[in-house]
């Protein structure tokens, strides 16, 4: 009621602009002479030395306000960028810094650049809230669950994201409080679990506040206008009788800013004070500084001259006022009907003016409000959709999403609701048409062709691109809502159009009339499983929810091949790049042999997707760290193409473990093959194979096989062969050994032997042992070569 009755009476008590003009009019005319010269003794005397002074005090204050303000300002914008770094995401919520030590250092050097950018801050801190809460102070620190609830926890339980406070971080000591710029992460998330805290330097900002009073007394300080914060800059407390009666006298003034002159035990002081627009906030600051030992001749002389001139102007100025009043009544109900709230407006402009501005702004803003309601309406309507949709929209009732639907311009009175999703599919049969990443452009060509031909269709159509290639569509019909047969023609023309002008194939799935919005959620998540159940190469499907057992409803139970899993695990760990993606593609096309499904599909690959992973584990290499901690996951199951899951197994599965295995594998193959060449060297003499060897250090006879090859350049059994026939050679040259002796030491039948170095030598031993003897042959070192290749 009070606030009512200031409304009613803000222009009877205060008059404005044109009830001056009368009053002065009427006042100039009965005392001209006396005016003019209490005026002009007036101001050459004082009044104009006097508001010099003042002025020019006044724009050194607010000009040291704004550098004030403005560094202010720049913490909080650093404090906004350093809470929207990735840095700090939800990636350290939970997190075990003991485990990620690196994560931590990098936390305490980017706390440390953030503190260095700035001379104010005293200390950045990171709280990371959780069961033991974690506390970056720029080091990594944990804090007692008592003192996290006391101190920390409270920061996090404001409704804003980002604010200042004057903050006590030493519950036993809560009158040793510091100014602090607070801004919870992950930044604009509605659900923090931490906050970057900058710690302000006392010492400094007392420095700061002290620039705006150019005399070495005084008082200056700054304060919420809430009165949640106060810093002084001589280190006065909030209730100091000089404070509390300039904050009165402020209070009593009101206004965004000003200044005026202040009596206080004797002394004159010029206050100065105006407003900081803080992050959700408003801040006032206050300067007093005293002036009286400079104005006070001036002061003097000034009421006296006034003094004069108000007895001379005294008796005009009542007869003016009486006159005045009567003429103005008029004008000041009007402006009560038109600004109840803004008297302040007819002391800056004629009150006739004002009304006649006042006027044709309403009338511009209400062409301008219509024109912002059409242009946004459409914008607004999807987004409402799209929450709709997605089931975001749960909490309300019947009656509140219609309400709703109502404001955004649908009419759904007696209506009946279909729900379409369309799902594109093909995009990887395109030979080149559009390349990888097109995915959203596509997806927004085919949501302007679906809007388009349903408004040809229906009065009341509206189309959501839910992206990843699909669209959801939300059909409003009055009476019984659109029949079955119609739909399903509009289907099947979307789908051919969607064919001619894009080149893909279309899957429509639309669910029976709805009689409330409360079921639009349920409808559409039916028809994305439905959707799910079409089968892989179909072509164009329409799938009606009302009829399960349609086309895309039913299909084989794909085969899932255990015999190529086994294979493809095998030759993705013998480092087989061609076997392993020939069976990958073998194993995805028994699975879409037969009409299967999507789901059935995506439900094999992801079986596949796990047995790898698991290969990977058992390689000894860690998942996260290979595939850098992608959800690999989510993103196959993001993929409804053949084409598309097979490139995405290749280039993102399998070639990073090929990879991987091949680095690894340099140095040990290296080592295996020198433990062969040992076993061989060792054991020339005995009946050894190719398996025997392998078995003994422990690979495959396979493995070994293409290792050997690989490394020295010959199969094992030509470097058997060859380290036999050296070592035989060696014995024909220098003992006198029968040839099946011979035979033996080196591991042959004699009649093997005499054939197999007939067919290396192109000679028999016993000639070769003539020659050696005669002519002092001696063959090169076959084994000192090989090594050295090593």
């Amino acid at each position: 009621m009070a606030k009512w009755n200031r409304r009613i009476t803000g222009w009877s008590g205060r008059k404005g602009k044109y009830y001056r003009k009368n009053l002065i009019i009427v006042l100039i005319v009965s005392s001209i002479p006396g005016f003019i010269i209490g005026a002009m003794v007036y101001w050459m005397a004082g009044g104009r030395l006097e508001k010099e002074l003042l002025d020019m005090h006044n724009r050194q204050i607010e000009q040291r306000a704004a550098n004030i303000n403005d560094q202010l300002s720049n913490l909080e914008l650093m404090l906004a960028h350093w809470a929207f770094d990735p840095k700090f995401d939800y990636s350290l919520s939970g997190m075990d810094f003991t485990l990620n030590h690196e994560r931590a250092w990098d936390i305490t050097k980017t706390l440390l650049v953030m503190q260095g950018s700035n001379t104010m801050p005293r200390n950045v801190e990171l709280y990371l809230t959780g069961e033991q809460p974690v506390l970056f102070g720029p080091e990594y620190g944990t804090v007692p669950a008592a003192q996290a609830a006391a101190v920390y926890d409270k920061l996090l339980e404001t409704e804003a994201s980002t604010y200042w406070t004057e903050w006590a971080f030493e519950p036993a000591a809560p009158q040793q409080k510091e100014l602090t710029l607070v801004h919870q992460i992950p930044g604009g998330s509605q659900k923090p679990f931490g906050a970057l805290l900058l710690r302000m330097d006392a010492a400094k900002v007392g420095d700061m506040l002290r620039t705006m009073t150019p005399y070495d007394s005084g008082e200056v300080f700054m304060l919420q206008k809430s009165g949640d914060l106060f810093v002084s800059g001589s280190a006065s407390d909030e209730n100091a009788p000089f404070i509390e009666t300039l904050r009165n006298a402020i209070g009593k003034r009101g206004g965004a800013g000003g200044s005026f002159l202040y009596d206080w035990e004797g002394e004159t002081f010029a206050v100065t004070y105006g407003d900081f627009s803080r992050i959700a906030d408003e801040w006032m600051y206050v300067s007093a500084s005293p002036i009286s030992s400079i104005t006070a001749p001036v002061v003097a002389i000034s009421r006296m001259i006034f003094l004069v001139s108000f007895c001379a102007l005294l008796l005009a100025a009542i007869l003016s006022w009486i006159a005045s009043r009567k003429i103005y009544s008029p004008v000041g109900r009007l402006m009560q009907t038109l600004l109840p709230e803004n008297p302040q407006y007819g002391e800056r402009e004629d009150e006739l003016t004002l009304i006649e501005r006042h006027w044709q702004n309403l009338h511009g803003q209400q062409h301008a409000l219509q024109y912002m309601l059409t242009e946004q309406l459409p914008h607004v309507q999807r987004s409402f959709l799209h929450q709709l949709f997605q089931g975001y929209l749960y909490a309300y009732s019947e009656e509140d999403l219609l309400s709703r639907m109502k404001q955004y311009k649908w009419e759904v009175e007696d209506c009946q609701f279909v729900v379409l999703y369309v799902q594109l599919t093909g995009i990887s049969s395109l030979e080149g048409k559009f390349r990888s990443g097109d995915e959203s452009l596509v997806t927004f060509a085919a949501v302007n062709i679906i809007g388009e031909l349903a408004a040809e269709h229906f009065e009341q159509a509206e189309t959501v691109n839910m992206h990843a290639l699909s669209a959801g569509l939300l059909l409003i019909e009055p009476g019984a809502g659109p029949a079955a047969a119609r739909i399903e023609a509009f289907c099947e023309e979307l789908a051919a159009t969607v064919n001619r002008m894009l080149k893909l194939q279309a899957t429509v799935a639309y669910s029976a009339p709805l009689g409330a919005v409360t079921g639009i959620p349920r409808a559409f998540e039916a028809a994305k499983q439905a959707v799910s159940h079409r089968q892989f190469g179909g072509g164009n499907q329409i799938i009606s929810l009302e009829r399960p057992d349609r086309e895309g409803q039913s299909g084989c139970i794909p085969q899932y091949s255990f015999s190529l899993e086994r294979g493809l695990i095998q030759a993705l760990r013998t480092g087989e790049t061609e076997e392993s993606e020939r069976l990958l593609e073998e194993f995805l096309n028994t699975l879409c042999e037969g009409g299967a499904k999507v789901i059935d599909v995506q439900q094999g690959m992801l079986q596949l997707l796990g047995a790898i992973l698991h290969a990977v584990m058992v390689a000894g290499i860690h998942p996260n760290q290979l595939y850098q901690g992608r959800n690999l996951y989510t993103e196959l199951s993001q993929i409804h193409e053949p084409g598309l899951i097979l490139s995405w197994f290749r280039g993102k599965v399998v070639a990073p473990f090929l990879a991987e295995l091949s680095e690894r594998s340099d140095a040990g193959i290296r080592r295996t093959i020198e433990q062969a060449m040992l076993y061989i060297q060792e054991h020339y003499m005995d009946n050894i194979s190719l398996d025997s060897c392998a078995d003994h250090i422990g690979t495959s006879p396979f493995l070994l096989s293409k290792s050997f090859k690989r490394v020295t350049g010959d199969n094992f059994i030509d470097y058997l062969t060859e380290l036999r026939l050296d070592k035989a050679k060696e014995l024909l040259r220098s003992t006198d050994l029968k040839m099946n002796e011979v035979a033996q030491q080196v591991g042959y039948q004699q009649s093997y032997f005499n054939r197999i170095f007939k067919k290396q030598e192109d000679i028999t031993p016993t000639r070769y042992r003539e020659l050696s003897r005669q002519e002092g042959v001696k063959p090169p070192d076959r084994e000192a070569g090989i090594i050295k290749r090593l």
